[in-house]
C-alpha cells in the first residue's frame, strides 16, 4: 500500500515539474556549494523542491549578482525564487525565473 502511494505521489510530481507554465516557488541555490550535486564542475545555479535538487539550465549563476557575495552570492545563502518551465534529464530548463528578495 505504502509503495502505491509512493508511485502515485512521485508520479504526480513528475507530471507538476514536467508541465510548461506551472510556477513554483523554490529554493534557490550553488548546486555544488549548497545543495552537494557532483556531476558538474565549478559553480552552478541549481532549485531545490520536493527535497530534491537540479541544476538550472537557461539562467545563470552569475545572473543574480556575484556567487561568492558574502550576503547573498548563491555559494554562500539559499534564496527562494519563484519558477516556470520543466524537468528534462534531471535537468530544470527555465523559461521563467523570478528571484525573491
Amino acid at each position: 500500500m505504502k509503495n502505491g502511494i509512493l508511485a502515485v505521489l512521485l508520479g504526480l510530481l513528475s507530471y507538476q515539474c514536467s508541465t510548461p507554465n506551472t510556477r513554483q516557488t523554490v529554493e534557490a541555490s550553488c548546486g555544488q556549494c549548497q545543495f552537494g550535486l557532483k556531476t558538474q564542475k565549478g559553480c552552478d545555479l541549481a532549485i531545490r523542491f520536493e527535497g530534491k535538487a537540479y541544476f538550472v539550465k537557461g539562467v545563470h549563476i552569475d545572473d543574480f549578482g556575484d556567487a561568492h557575495d558574502p550576503d547573498k552570492g548563491f555559494c554562500n545563502s539559499i534564496r527562494t525564487a519563484t519558477v516556470r518551465g520543466n524537468l528534462k534529464d534531471r535537468i530544470f530548463e527555465v523559461t521563467d525565473f523570478e528571484l525573491k528578495e
